[in-house]
């Protein structure tokens, strides 16, 4: 099922946003500043081109101030327009029962493009 899943969410626009989370992640990397920023962009382009039977999770290592501090920026910077964004397409996807799956998979891009730093992605 994951497999159908993951070919029809390419299709439907999943290597759509896949690829934009890696331009955006490849000139967020052109400064030293840029770079964590484009690694955690790199994870949401990842797990935006397979996310059927993936799931992310708090890394409790990495649960520091530092993480807190980051996820801040990151919602200041752009952070809650991508959040909104999957948010609104997952509501769209919803409505019809076809689009269900998609759209849980779009409510879990919205949880990591909300707050990345300080999480993992991990294959179920």
């Amino acid at each position: 099922m994951n497999t159908i899943g993951n070919f029809l969410w390419i299709i439907f626009g999943g290597l759509i946003i896949a690829i934009e989370y890696a331009i955006s992640s490849i000139i967020l990397m052109l400064t030293i500043v840029g770079i964590p920023f484009g690694l955690q962009t790199l994870k949401l382009a990842d797990l935006a081109l397979w996310p059927f039977g993936r799931d992310t999770r708090t890394n409790e290592i990495s649960s520091g101030c530092l993480s807190v501090f980051m996820n801040f920026l990151w919602i200041i910077v752009g952070g809650f327009w991508i959040f909104l964004t999957h948010m609104i397409l997952g509501l769209i996807l919803a409505i019809t029962i076809i689009g269900i799956p998609f759209a849980r998979q779009h409510f879990k891009l919205a949880a990591l493009a909300f707050t990345p730093f300080g999480r993992e992605v991990y294959i179920k």
